[in-house]
């Protein structure tokens, strides 16, 4: 099938992107890696009548550490991220980077376009919630910092309004003692998850200070395990208290039986990945 007619804009930089989105609004659709994009307009579940391509905005670029803050500009691709010395620091995005689709959306797919698009199987998101991350939004009156938390609504739905543009993405930068990674169950390379996990973890004069656990492909959103989170926290990193943090992550979600399998075997290997995610996270924390 082909997509329905539209306008093709191509934005220079990021004020002429904004006025393009004043201009069209709810009527326009940015184009960034179109990884997700392009499928939808082709099945035509998507039909804008103006697509933004605003992939010769340099500015929307980039990976930079400063500050306690690590910044991602919203065109930066999924193999930048695996490719980069800094990226190299955030264990949980490291590791969930190569785990995304197939070598050919990872050149192409973007981490801005990935976070709008807002796929409950998206990898991104969770990885971002686990890590307390942020994104800025940006429109022709100003910017505002959104955490992840809030920007992630529901399925295909986020916080974004119709004259905003994603610019960058902001991740705390791990403290001392820290650990984290992505464990994901595909039933082959490239394909969705059955489920996974980010999980990540800071230890704190012998116990643990902070740790961080979301979901992939288990609800209508990637689910934030906030009280799993809470349960750890203070606490000596001990299987039984690992334990009982995975079967409060389980209980977080709400996975539906289907072709990659049912809602009871989905639910133990939540628990299952969840705990090896700290007992990993805890090594690279007593290493650090």
């Amino acid at each position: 099938m082909l997509p329905s007619r539209f306008e093709y804009h191509r934005a220079s930089t990021v004020e002429e992107a904004l006025e393009l989105l004043d201009r069209y609004g709810e009527d326009a659709k940015v184009l960034a890696g179109g990884q997700s994009l392009i499928p939808l307009l082709k099945l035509r579940f998507a039909a804008p009548e103006h697509l933004i391509d605003v992939n010769p905005i340099e500015a929307l670029r980039g990976i930079a550490e400063a500050g306690g803050t690590l910044t991602i500009g919203a065109l930066t691709r999924h193999n930048e991220l695996i490719r980069s010395d800094v990226i190299a620091r955030y264990p949980a995005i490291a590791t969930a980077a190569p785990q995304i689709a197939d070598p050919l959306v990872r050149n192409l797919g973007t981490i801005g376009g990935s976070l709008a698009h807002a796929d409950p199987a998206g990898d991104l998101g969770a990885v971002m919630l686990a890590m307390g991350a942020s994104v800025v939004l940006r429109s022709s009156s100003g910017e505002r910092t959104v955490s992840i938390d809030e920007f992630l609504v529901d399925t295909f739905t986020t916080t974004i309004a119709p004259n905003e543009l994603l610019t960058e993405v902001h991740v705390p930068t791990p403290a001392a003692r820290s650990g984290g990674t992505y464990l994901k169950l595909e039933r082959k390379v490239g394909d969705f998850a059955t489920v996974a996990a980010a999980v990540t973890l800071t230890l704190d004069n012998g116990t643990i200070g902070h740790a961080g656990i979301a979901l992939t492909g288990v609800d209508s959103k990637n689910v934030h395990a906030t009280g799993a989170e809470a349960s750890l926290a203070g606490s000596a990193p001990s299987d039984e208290a690992f334990a009982e943090a995975s079967r409060l992550a389980a209980a977080a979600a709400h996975p539906v039986t289907d072709v990659r399998g049912t809602e009871t075997y989905k639910r133990h290997m939540i628990e299952v990945y969840v705990r090896r995610g700290l007992a990993r996270s805890l090594e690279m924390a007593n290493a650090g």
